[in-house]
């Protein structure tokens, strides 16, 4: 990851009532990210971070993905195992909230 990325990666982080395009590539991501290892997703973060080219003016979704992807990088860096989103807490927190949200 280059440093020019970090700033935006971390402002995609960074907790807001996210559009519905965000939602839908956080989810797209968990699901290619299901059964990877620390560096194939590491691999796949690169890839979206040479294809976004300047993050920082890419749109909320293409952020929301890069972002996604180096939360679960770097989830999987202790992890030593294959990323699943019935076992990431930070997922696992996401959808309780929603759901106490709508209710």
């Amino acid at each position: 990851m280059t440093d020019d990325a970090e700033p935006a990666l971390e402002a995609a982080l960074e907790p807001h009532e996210p559009a519905s395009a965000e939602i839908a590539a956080r989810e797209h991501v968990r699901e290619r990210a299901t059964g990877l290892n620390h560096h194939e997703a590491q691999a796949a973060l690169e890839t979206v971070l040479a294809d976004a080219g300047d993050l920082e003016s890419a749109d909320a979704a293409v952020r929301a993905e890069a972002a996604e992807w180096q939360r679960i990088t770097d989830l999987l860096l202790d992890h030593g195992g294959p990323y699943a989103p019935e076992t990431d807490a930070y997922v696992q927190g996401q959808l309780t909230a929603r759901e106490q949200h709508r209710d």
